[in-house]
């Protein structure tokens, strides 16, 4: 399992703007194979901004690069960085990529995914 999480500094004042520009955009990661499930989290506030987290999880690695490749995923950030006029963040997203090495599940079993 690989997931795949990018961390945004959003101004304050446009947090309501980057949610909907989030919840309502096409994303087309269902198209992918390996692709598992997505997430958009929403963190702590800070002083000058608000930190929300995009959180997709892949079968393997070689998926997710698979995507990065891919069509679709050059369909679901084409409005990407388009916020000359208004800019929702500060600075760009942060990208972070973790390999999976155990799962524990809400029943207790567990397993290593991956020997270290």
């Amino acid at each position: 399992m690989y997931i795949a999480m990018n961390r945004f500094r959003v101004i304050k004042e446009r947090a309501q703007d980057f949610e909907q520009l989030w919840l309502n955009r096409e994303i087309y990661l269902h198209e992918m194979p390996g692709f598992v499930e997505f997430h958009l989290l929403k963190g702590p506030e800070a002083e000058d901004h608000q930190l929300y987290a995009s959180h997709t999880v892949w079968r393997t690695y070689e998926d997710f690069v698979a995507w990065t490749k891919s069509e679709a995923f050059r369909k679901a950030h084409a409005r990407a960085g388009n916020e000359t006029t208004k800019p929702l963040t500060i600075a760009g997203p942060h990208f972070e990529g973790f390999h999976a090495l155990q799962e524990v599940k809400a029943d207790g079993t567990k397993r290593v995914l991956k020997a270290g």
